[in-house]
């Protein structure tokens, strides 16, 4: 299946917008991974803030050093199991699987209230690993059954809500996290569990997803399968160039969101609430641009977008390192005293608009790959999107690391991933005969 490009039809949808979102085919599963994504990021942030504010600690490990090993613990089950997870989404019928991946959070909640009842980082730190593994198996599952769900001209739509719904739950999330650890740590077991069986209501009633490669052999060999799943997937031009671009999104989107509370703090000059304020505009903004891209693309994959997108994150990338440029010096001030200088308001616009411009980038990526990728080998390709995200994860943290060692402002830092992010595109797009085809198309207008 490939959807026409803009520029190969006049055609535009009257169907009304995003009408297929309270039906069965849709709206379980967006609830579903909404609340998936909300119940991971509340456990990672109120796991972060026990080791960080509250002295949770684990064998004499120093509370920085255990909060970047809760970060690895939670994404090392996607290189452990997504090739195995990518199988398992082509050979049985995704509702079925996604029932039985939304038990065994409940179960991982359990745990967890036993990590949080008794303070125990190991109990805490395992039931983290056992919510990545959840997030590893649900992850091909949610983007590949997508095709299955909707038509043909709702696809670019309800990648755009998808996305929207998990930047919002990211947000929630950690915000969520952040508040329910200063109580009564019973409400912190009881959101967990609540969420986890309502994630688990929904996913009963998502309708059948019928399997498309049924008769695949599972291994217990994981480095194996995944080199294969990766020498496939590498080997389709469009899936390839799809997971370059996703993956670079994801390197440019952990830079920002773990640069955004030293950003606000020594370029700004702001307390903890200014830097809450960055993340939920930079959260909304990629929500929005999600549903605006959608919008735009009226029923139609519009590749251009991705340049659009590339192009407005690296123009209010580069604007918001010049926007506070010089280091702040003197005590943190508040919100209520910083939300009067004109100076401010530049950096809150760019954020929001960074965040909108990187939806416009995301949307079409992912409904790139899913009509790229060959029916039998769809939930394959998401796996080896997954695995490769991780990747580039790890190089967002080490590459920040190494030059903030050097040059000690987040400022800089935001600039050059600003100018590496054109770099970067104008790579993927000379890499992709497709995308060269658009440019041309362009050029000979």
């Amino acid at each position: 299946m490939r959807f026409p490009l803009i520029s190969d039809t006049a055609y535009l949808t009257v169907r009304p917008a995003f009408s297929f979102f309270a039906t069965r085919r849709f709206l379980p599963l967006f609830g579903t991974q909404f609340l998936g994504a909300f119940n991971d990021n509340l456990l990672k942030t109120a796991i972060t803030v026990m080791i960080t504010y509250q002295g949770l600690a684990m064998a004499g490990i120093a509370p920085a050093q255990l909060v970047m090993a809760a970060s690895g613990i939670f994404v090392l089950p996607f290189f452990l199991f997504s090739a195995t997870a990518g199988k398992l989404s082509e050979s049985l019928d995704k509702a079925r699987i996604a029932r039985y991946v939304k038990l065994a959070e409940i179960a991982i909640m359990l745990v967890a209230s036993a990590g949080f009842a008794t303070r125990s980082a190991a109990i805490l730190l395992f039931s983290l690993f056992l919510m990545g593994t959840h997030s590893a198996f649900f992850g091909p599952l949610k983007y590949s059954v997508l095709p299955q769900y909707l038509s043909e001209d709702e696809l670019v739509e309800g990648n755009g809500l998808i996305e929207m719904g998990t930047f919002l739950a990211i947000l929630l999330g950690q915000i969520g996290g952040s508040l329910m650890t200063g109580g009564d740590v019973r409400v912190a077991e009881a959101a967990l569990l609540a969420t986890a069986a309502a994630g688990w209501l929904f996913s009963r009633r998502m309708p059948s997803a019928p399997p498309t490669a049924a008769r695949l052999a599972l291994s217990w060999n994981v480095v194996r399968d995944t080199r294969e799943l990766l020498r496939h997937a590498w080997a389709i031009p469009e899936v390839r160039s799809a997971i370059r671009g996703i993956s670079w999104f994801w390197l440019m989107g952990v830079i920002y969101t773990s640069q955004l509370t030293t950003f606000a703090a020594e370029q700004l000059g702001g307390t903890v609430e200014v830097f809450t304020l960055l993340l939920t505009l930079f959260s909304v903004g990629i929500g929005l641009g999600s549903i605006v891209c959608a919008r735009l693309s009226h029923g139609h994959l519009r590749l251009e977008l991705i340049m659009a997108g590339s192009l407005g994150m690296s123009v209010f990338g580069a604007d918001l390192a010049l926007s506070a440029w010089t280091r702040h010096t003197g005590p943190l001030l508040p919100l209520a005293a910083l939300i009067g200088q004109p100076a401010l308001w530049r950096t809150l616009a760019d954020v929001t608009l960074l965040g909108l411009f990187g939806g416009f980038f995301t949307v079409p990526l992912y409904t790139w790959l899913q009509t790229a990728s060959p029916e039998s080998f769809r939930s394959r390709a998401i796996a080896a999107n997954n695995i490769v995200n991780g990747f580039y994860m790890i190089a967002a943290t080490i590459l920040s690391t190494a030059l903030l060692s050097q040059v000690r402002s987040v400022a800089v830092l935001f600039l050059c991933v600003a100018a590496l992010n054109l770099v970067a595109t104008a790579h993927l797009w000379l890499s992709s005969a497709r995308l060269r085809g658009l440019a041309l198309s362009w050029l000979g207008r």
